[in-house]
């Protein structure tokens, strides 16, 4: 069934917000759009991965720059942070999905989705469903005795517990999990987002986690997924998302997968396969259009 494609850009809290129409029983949903930013001083492909939820090697090549080189102050670039929301998504609902290092919230008619950081490939966010079972402002930091005993053995000390303040790894928001001790939460190092970088948490932008904070409440339900390969069809054409499998998860040939996702779609004859498996031996993490172009 098509559904139907709408780029809107919502900036909330000084933060690029992504956000379409949602629909808790129908297709997949494209989140984000192609904007143009201005770079600032201090921009670096990793902050502006960080923000906007796009790989900084993609931004590259959207942009013909070379890889290595800082960006310049003023220069006009493209970014392109199209995601396809993993279907469905309910009202009032919260999905993450590991590989896009993404999460989306069902606000409404509205499918709100704010890049994070997850589990690294040694340290692992698990899966399954889970509601929001604690919820605090200012937290302390009681350290796992496992991230201690990490620490530890690279030579660093950790305390028993940090308190509220800027060297807080938390941030100024906690959303305490039902599924095992991890949660989502703010960070004090921004430019990690968009990355496998945490003990199992979930980790936003200081501004994402307070916005996504006010919208949610204790009994808020969710599901961690694994989804890296994505497709939806829309009147706009048809549209394919691959994420790095970044846990080994998946298998090793994206194309089969590719193949199903087209036939349950019944779109098979609507694809450009030429430029599918571009799209695929690429794994930008971005959703493309892969349709025939007539």
């Amino acid at each position: 069934m098509p559904s139907r494609l709408i780029v809107l850009v919502v900036v909330v809290a000084g933060y690029l917000v992504p956000s379409v129409p949602a629909h808790a029983s129908g297709p997949a949903l494209i989140t984000g759009g192609i904007t143009t930013h201005v770079v600032m001083p201090g921009d670096t492909l990793t902050s502006l991965a960080a923000r906007f939820g796009v790989d900084g090697a993609t931004i590259v090549s959207d942009n013909h720059l070379v890889a290595g080189r800082s960006l310049e102050p003023g220069r006009e670039i493209l970014i392109d942070n199209r995601h396809i929301a993993p279907a469905p998504i309910a009202a009032g609902e919260i999905v993450i999905n590991l590989p896009q290092r993404m999460l989306f919230y069902g606000d409404g008619d509205d499918v709100l989705a704010y890049p994070i950081a997850v589990g690294r490939p040694t340290w692992q966010t698990p899966r399954g469903p889970f509601a929001i079972v604690e919820r605090q402002q200012d937290p302390t930091w009681h350290v796992p005795a496992s991230i201690r005993a990490e620490s530890a053995r690279k030579g660093r000390e950790l305390p028993l517990a940090v308190p509220p303040g800027p060297r807080n790894p938390l941030g100024r928001f906690w959303l305490g999990l039902s599924l095992g001790s991890i949660g989502i939460h703010g960070t004090v190092a921004p430019s990690s987002i968009y990355q496998t970088a945490t003990h199992g948490c979930i980790r936003l932008q200081g501004d994402s986690i307070e916005d996504l904070y006010g919208r949610v409440d204790v009994g808020t339900r969710g599901r961690i997924v694994y989804e890296p390969i994505l497709m939806t069809a829309s009147s706009d054409g048809i549209y394919l998302e691959v994420n790095r499998d970044v846990y080994g998860r998946a298998a090793k040939s994206p194309l089969p997968q590719v193949r199903e996702l087209a036939r349950r779609l019944a779109v098979n004859d609507r694809i450009d396969w030429t430029v599918a498996e571009e799209v695929i031996e690429r794994r930008e993490g971005i959703a493309r259009r892969i349709s025939i172009s007539h």
